[in-house]
């Protein structure tokens, strides 16, 4: 179950940001409190990446303000990362960049993500799944409040998606920190989240995964089959839904769906109970 969340890690109130003279983030309101999964999804352009750039403080919004918990850790896993494969660069010197931490501590945080003896290998040697892990490893290593994951899982098939978002609800457990996603893969990500954000420039709608996937605004975007995008990872969590699809405790459960299917979607997060709505007509910014 998620760690009692008392305080958010991050917030944004009423951000907008444009770009090139286009408007891609419009009145946005967003939070992630520790303990909790956030995931952040839209089409491509709908603005996630620009989100996720804003709370991080990479970029700094035209209206609204970014509140950050004092002294916030963040570990970051970027999408990818380019290894010049001319100069072959064991795990381990990698994981002491850019600053530098003992073989104990790296070996901890390779053991927390199921990678107990690739130190001594070659990052150009690692398959696609084992290299998002190293790098997940890395974020460890910052001792992070939140992790925040763009698209962490873009080229692994599903059953390495499913396997690193596994390992990401088991780090949630332990260490009872936050964790942002944006991620184009909808149908895994989104069973292991708390809560939910569909954006679309603007925030469309936001809740549980079921009542978001049903939500009007997320299937126009998404097209009517992606309900059954909750389907394909096993999810079994301490937690109940109200009617509005809140959560609380004391009850165990587990999601166990059958349905499979096809998307285009391009994945990644607010908060609420249920099921919120915005107003203003989708831009795809």
């Amino acid at each position: 179950m998620p760690a009692a969340r008392n305080s958010a890690l991050i917030e944004a109130r009423d951000v907008s940001l444009a770009r090139g003279g286009r408007v891609v983030l419009d009145h946005v309101d967003f939070r992630v409190d520790r303990g909790e999964i956030v995931t952040v999804v839209g089409p491509n352009g709908s603005g996630k990446s620009t989100l996720m750039q804003t709370l991080i403080g990479a970029l700094t919004p035209d209206q609204g303000a970014v509140i950050r918990a004092p002294g916030l850790k963040i570990g970051y896993v970027p999408q990818s990362l380019h290894i010049d494969a001319t100069m072959p660069m064991p795990v381990g010197r990698f994981l002491a960049l850019p600053q530098r931490h003992s073989r104990a501590e790296q070996a901890e945080a390779l053991a927390m993500v199921g990678l107990d003896d690739v130190a001594r290998q070659p990052m150009t040697s690692l398959s696609g799944g084992q290299f998002q892990r190293v790098l997940l490893a890395r974020a460890l290593l910052m001792r992070p409040d939140i992790l925040v994951l763009d698209e962490a899982t873009r080229g692994l098939d599903q059953p390495g998606t499913a396997a690193f978002y596994r390992i990401v609800e088991d780090l949630r457990v332990r260490l009872g920190c936050g964790v942002l996603m944006v991620s184009h893969d909808l149908h895994v990500v989104m069973s292991a989240s708390d809560r939910v954000v569909c954006l679309n420039g603007h925030i469309c709608c936001h809740g549980t995964p079921e009542i978001v996937a049903s939500a009007p605004e997320y299937r126009a975007l998404f097209g009517v089959g992606t309900q059954g995008t909750l389907a394909l990872y096993r999810h079994e969590h301490d937690h109940a839904h109200d009617e509005s699809g809140a959560c609380g405790p004391d009850h165990d459960h587990t999601h166990d769906h059958t349905h499979d299917h096809t998307h285009d979607a391009d994945g990644g997060h607010s908060g609420g109970k249920g099921v919120k709505h915005s107003s203003g007509a989708a831009r795809d910014a």
